[in-house]
């Protein structure tokens, strides 16, 4: 019944979205904007609009609905339920101890293998959620350092950082799917509908990466909110220990087996260089350690 209840939350909440907006923007172009001497009458499609609406926030919130059974197909996890070693007691209690501290529904916990020392939540809201942790960070963090990122990631279930990011999600895609139809109804009125098509699937990917720009920002900045989560809960010196800790390991990585194969710690580590900065979706380490010392 929770899950149900959580379905149709979301998909009431897309449908609010796009009523509210089908409302907002019809308002915005034929009486606001013309008071200011923008006349946008006749050049937006009312009817691309609401396509791009259902299609950038239905995929949006369909991905965010079944983003747990998405996780758990996409990785080799088994589900703690009933902690058997030390370190599952650990992950196992910790989760249970920080929901009931935040009064919220106990997320799954589920263990996956993979060397890189890595964690992270999903699910459609801080009532139904999952939160699951890598062999490799038991295997490289002590155990305050463990609950340390445990933390931090009930920090994104209770912010409803997933939620969050689906909204922004959906507002791009739904940006990006209009620009593409209206490309290809204004060539198609001019009897080029071939050219239409090639032009809007080149905005569509470009449209697309600009984005994605948007959204990693946007994770980046909620990555120190989960950050400030973990001090509270177990102190800023566990959280800043275990950033240092999957550094070193990061480091060593590079060095055993090139950066090339160590690019799957980029997701946690967020220390990529330069320009590719930007499609990061966490910020560098040495500034989440910044940014706690200064709590």
């Amino acid at each position: 019944m929770k899950w149900l209840k959580g379905m149709f939350l979301l998909f009431a909440s897309n449908i609010l979205i796009m009523v509210t907006l089908s409302l907002t923007v019809p308002l915005l172009i034929n009486f606001i904007l013309p008071m200011f001497g923008i006349d946008l009458r006749g050049s937006v499609d009312l009817s691309s609009l609401v396509w791009a609406l259902v299609l950038g926030f239905g995929g949006a919130f369909i991905s965010l609905a079944f983003s747990k059974q998405m996780a758990r197909a996409m990785l080799d996890c088994q589900q703690i339920t009933q902690p058997r070693s030390q370190a599952e007691h650990v992950i196992y209690g910790s989760v249970q101890e920080i929901a009931q501290r935040l009064g919220i529904t106990m997320p799954e916990v589920w263990i996956y293998d993979s060397p890189d020392p890595n964690a992270f939540a999903t699910g459609p809201s801080k009532n139904n959620s999952m939160v699951a942790v890598s062999t490799g960070l038991l295997q490289n963090l002590k155990e305050d350092e463990v609950k340390a990122v445990l933390a931090h990631e009930m920090g994104h279930v209770y912010n409803g950082d997933m939620f969050a990011t689906t909204v922004l999600a959906g507002l791009m895609n739904t940006f990006v799917y209009y620009i593409s139809m209206w490309v290809r109804r204004f060539f198609a009125e001019r009897d080029q509908a071939a050219l239409g098509f090639g032009l809007s699937i080149v905005l569509q990917i470009v449209v697309s990466i600009l984005a994605s720009v948007v959204i990693n920002w946007f994770s980046r900045h909620r990555e120190y909110g989960a950050d400030a989560f973990s001090a509270k809960v177990y102190g800023k010196d566990s959280m800043i220990s275990a950033l240092r800790a999957i550094d070193r390991w990061v480091t060593r990585s590079q060095v055993e087996y090139s950066t090339q194969d160590a690019l799957a710690t980029m997701k946690i580590s967020g220390n990529s260089s330069g320009f590719m900065h930007i499609f990061a979706t966490h910020p560098p380490i040495e500034q989440r350690i910044a940014a706690l010392e200064q709590l």
